[in-house]
């Protein structure tokens, strides 16, 4: 196995345990166990635990903001519930990750998980923008699609963690709640 494959491997194996547990409950000899190699191999490719769970949370904010790379085709309301399903389907695949990345007071929360966390937000605005067609939003539309943005992280944190909403209709209704505040934004504009 290349050092990549290895690298990618031990953070696939902490990912996939993120799921039976939180993070910080996570051990070393739990990853190497569930990849099927040695401690010293582990801290051959990651100087500490912590370093491991940074990366590994690293890696569900890159397939989030590649999740949100690009726009669908069509209509603007198209587009943004394209964006908006893109979303819920990598939370949804990065499910555990997610809910250690977002839970507030987490052990792994960091200013590289923080800048992480505000570049995958900054994705979301950007593609909402997009999507409307708006090049130079005036402050309060740049307003709107940030705190839609919080609207649908609490949202998708409390869907992963309670799962008693479909996920259509989760889609549905984060779509409608973005029209509503792009409305409400509209008549405050005038």
């Amino acid at each position: 196995m290349t050092p990549q494959a290895r690298r990618d491997d031990l953070i696939s194996s902490a990912l996939d345990l993120f799921g039976s547990r939180a993070p910080e409950l996570v051990t070393v000899d739990d990853i190497v166990a569930h990849a099927g190699v040695s401690r010293p191999l582990f801290y051959r490719y990651f100087p500490s635990l912590r370093e491991l769970r940074e990366q590994a949370l690293r890696t569900v904010t890159d397939g989030l903001v590649d999740g949100l790379a690009t726009l669908e085709e069509g209509p603007p309301a198209v587009r943004v519930r394209a964006a908006v399903r893109g979303l819920i389907e990598v939370v949804a695949h990065h499910r555990a990750g997610y809910v250690a990345l977002l839970r507030s007071g987490s052990v792994i929360a960091t200013s590289d998980t923080d800048a992480a966390i505000d570049e995958v937000r900054d994705r979301a605005v950007q593609l909402i923008l997009e999507s409307l067609g708006i090049a130079e939003p005036s402050p309060l539309v740049l307003l709107t699609p940030r705190c839609w943005t919080a609207v649908a992280e609490g949202s998708l944190l409390s869907w992963l963690q309670e799962g008693t909403v479909p996920r259509d209709d989760l889609e549905g209704w984060l779509c409608d709640q973005l029209t509503a505040m792009l409305a409400a934004t509209k008549a405050h504009e005038g």
